[in-house]
């Protein structure tokens, strides 16, 4: 996956923004004013900090070592990805997604609706 076909993807969900809060070099993508993906889209190799169910997050971890705990993050719910390594890019479009829907999952109902994501 590259670059431009991640930031693609992270804005391809519905209400998903893409923000510069800390540095104009890391991208921060939204919803509902809400972090599901964090990313530097320059460097590399390509890193991106999804939020994960911490179970699924430790099996993650184990199975993948492209798949690392969250740098800067708590470490508990979020995980970072090498994008750019040997996960196919089906299998990183379905964290970023699962990120998304965690973070939408957390949202007042009147947003879920709102976002078509009961």
């Amino acid at each position: 996956m590259t670059p431009d076909e991640l930031r693609t993807f992270c804005l391809s969900f519905n209400d998903a923004v893409e923000e510069f809060p800390f540095t104009p070099e890391t991208s921060v993508f939204k919803v509902a004013g809400k972090l599901f993906a964090l990313t530097a889209l320059d460097r590399r190799p390509l890193t991106v900090n999804l939020k994960c169910d911490p179970e699924m997050a430790l099996q993650l971890r184990a199975a993948h070592p492209e798949i690392v705990p969250g740098w800067h993050m708590n470490k508990r719910h979020w995980n970072t990805v090498t994008v750019d390594a040997e996960l196919p890019d089906r299998q990183v479009r379905e964290l970023i997604e699962d990120s998304y829907d965690l973070v939408v999952a957390g949202l007042p109902r009147a947003e879920r609706l709102r976002l078509d994501r009961p």
